[in-house]
């Protein structure tokens, strides 16, 4: 069978053992030669009954597999589950659930979302250089609607704007580029400042809206300013872009996952923010679902996220 286009073929596909062998074997050692993951020695040899490696360097650990050194490292659920739920993560416009992932993988909640949690280590994208051209400014707040909360609670929480108790999220849209986002402390101006100036190249030509914190761009970018309490667009001013982005981030947030902790939130910015910046090629052509899932794959390598980490849980097991 050649290489899965769709979901259907993604199952049918990785069900087989040696496909997933291959797949990975092709995407860690393109040139063929498999070499131990921790010293890179090419002294090994593949013990087929084990599904392993054995390495004939000098060190403890000599055994190694697919997984090692790659997010899915010291998981007992198979290359048949995982590369499924990759593709499924990578894929689905507004998220997937853990609770999806349970009923369709046939594995716990909890395990199915330390899966995905998992998963959208690997979709963090690259920050290095900075973005130019014309670049969208803008941040939102993401938190519970108080026409959800309990009398009391609304009170307590929603004061003046109702942003009392929000998260703020800040992003950074290159025309016709990628999105970048951060979760941040605060709308003060040194805090918008240093984020803009971190991301955005002295010179390029910044959109932002009214907010006062923006005053002061235009000491080292071309600071233009949309009022929206009179207009969305105009000309070529407005942040059109980013507002988009977040109309799709709080459709998953509010609609897919319902609930997220505040400590949790920048890894499902991340995957929205993966989703977003590969809808296309930098010629403008739409991606497919496997050029996502091969984009994705390729970055599982040298991650790891350990329960613990993620839940910052004393004595819990890692047995996913």
């Amino acid at each position: 069978m050649s290489a899965p286009k769709t979901l259907q073929e993604a199952i049918i596909h990785f069900a087989d053992y040696d496909n997933c062998r291959k797949f990975m074997t092709d995407l860690r050692w393109a040139d063929g030669k498999v070499t131990c993951p921790r010293c890179g020695s090419e002294h090994v040899i593949y013990l087929e009954k084990a599904r392993v490696w054995k390495c004939y360097g000098k060190h403890e650990s000599p055994k190694f597999s697919l997984k090692t050194r790659t997010i899915f490292e010291d998981s007992p659920l198979g290359l048949d589950k995982w590369l499924p739920v990759m593709w499924l993560l990578v894929n689905s416009k507004n998220g997937v659930s853990s609770w999806e992932i349970h009923r369709a993988m046939g594995v716990t909640q909890k395990t199915a979302w330390f899966m995905l949690q998992r998963g959208r280590l690997a979709m963090q994208g690259d920050t290095h250089g900075k973005l130019s051209g014309e670049v969208e400014v803008d941040e939102t707040f993401i938190g519970g609607k108080a026409r959800n909360m309990h009398s009391e609670k609304r009170k307590a929480k929603i004061q003046g704007r109702g942003v009392s108790g929000k998260t703020v999220v800040m992003g950074m849209l290159q025309r016709g580029g990628k999105v970048r986002t951060a979760v941040i402390e605060d709308r003060n101006k040194p805090t918008l400042h240093g984020h803009v100036e971190a991301n955005v190249a002295p010179g390029a030509s910044v959109f932002t809206d009214e907010l006062v914190s923006y005053w002061g761009l235009e000491e080292k970018y071309v600071h233009e300013i949309i009022n929206h309490a009179e207009r969305y667009v105009r000309g070529n001013v407005h942040t059109n872009g980013m507002e988009n982005f977040w109309s799709l981030l709080k459709r998953g947030l509010n609609g897919t996952y319902v609930s997220v902790e505040p400590f949790h939130l920048f890894r499902y910015i991340d995957e929205q923010a993966f989703r977003y910046n590969n809808r296309i090629t930098e010629d403008g052509e739409k991606l497919t679902d496997a050029d996502r899932f091969n984009t994705v794959m390729s970055q599982i390598v040298g991650k790891r996220l350990t329960y613990k980490e993620l839940t910052g849980k004393e004595g819990e097991t890692e047995a996913f």
